[in-house]
């Protein structure tokens, strides 16, 4: 895949590794847009904006990522679109949660670190995230 990468895309100035992420969020975007058209996820980044920060280490289990995840106004309430319940197994709601975070972050409404920590978006003029 890498070589892939650097023939089409020129991986080997911006690196395959970024070129891959950037494919992944543009993917995540798109399906993200086909479930979420009219969704108001505004709770969900409020939340953020006034403070929430979600840090996940890279080996937590889906228990503590569910407790996690359950402090993030609203967040839940978006789970029936995907056919998923909060009382599910606990993976599959951390995944589908996981999700809508991913496609906020793909859509640029939260900003997302390499620490997988998960914070408000600071470039958009505050003006701008009342809307």
């Amino acid at each position: 895949m890498t070589g892939k990468f650097e023939l089409e895309y020129e991986g080997e100035l911006r690196g395959a590794e970024n070129v891959a992420r950037e494919l992944i969020r543009a993917a995540v975007g798109k399906t993200f847009t086909k479930y979420f058209t009219e969704a108001n996820f505004q709770p969900v980044v409020q939340w953020f904006e006034l403070g929430g920060e979600l840090k996940v280490p890279a080996h937590a289990s889906n228990a503590e990522l569910l407790s996690q995840l359950k402090k993030i106004q609203g967040l839940f309430d978006h789970l029936g679109v995907l056919e998923v319940s909060a009382k599910d197994e606990p993976a599959v709601v951390t995944s589908a949660a996981e999700f809508i975070l991913e496609g906020l972050w793909a859509h640029k409404r939260i900003s997302r670190s390499e620490e997988r920590a998960i914070t408000p978006t600071l470039a958009r003029p505050r003006a701008a995230r009342a809307a």
